[in-house]
């Protein structure tokens, strides 16, 4: 067996290794980001679940207060409708801002409506959905935090060559601030 040879053979066991290598890198790291989606995900629809009982709670103490709780429930069947749809995660995002907003918006009826504050199950309920949110910003830090280590991988070169021969697209991250949430508010003297 020549030398040559050797060394051919050499430098095609060293690429196929490399290439097995920095693909089973890329499928981790996309596994990983996957996983957390997985659980922001499941967060999301827990907080689904809960809105419900919470505007019929609030329906017992505020029932003049149809237009808020209206948009509740429309920002809910929203953010349901992008879940189920095979829409973005952009799209999904952009429910899931809508119903925190709505949530907000119940949140400041209870300064109005003491009895409310004082309910037992409402209390149980904002608790519910305080521990939630709490489970779905940790799980949207670790999601982020999955998709930088994807994307820092992906980006890299030569493995950015092997990232799109084998499909492994730019994954978004998610991010509850809008840009109007961004921008510093007006302040008028």
């Amino acid at each position: 067996m020549s030398i040559a040879l050797i060394v051919v053979i050499v430098v095609v066991v060293l690429l196929i290794a490399w290439v097995a290598l920095s693909y089973n890198r890329l499928v981790k790291k996309a596994t990983r980001a996957d996983s957390d989606w997985a659980n922001i995900d499941t967060q999301l629809r827990r907080r689904a679940d809960l809105i419900p009982n919470l505007v019929e709670t609030v329906k017992g103490y505020a029932s003049h207060e149809e237009g808020t709780l209206t948009q509740v429930i429309q920002a809910r069947s929203r953010a349901q409708q992008a879940q189920q749809g095979a829409g973005d995660r952009g799209e999904r995002q952009a429910a899931e801002q809508e119903v925190g907003q709505a949530l907000v918006n119940i949140n400041a009826l209870t300064e109005q409506y003491p009895d409310l504050k004082a309910d037992q199950n409402f209390r149980q309920l904002q608790d519910e959905l305080s521990s939630t949110e709490d489970k779905i910003a940790f799980s949207r830090q670790r999601y982020n935090d999955a998709v930088r280590a994807y994307e820092s991988t992906r980006r890299r070169f030569p493995a950015v060559i092997l990232a799109r021969q084998f499909g492994f697209d730019e994954r978004d991250y998610f991010d509850e601030v809008t840009e109007e949430q961004r921008q510093a508010p007006e302040v008028n003297f």
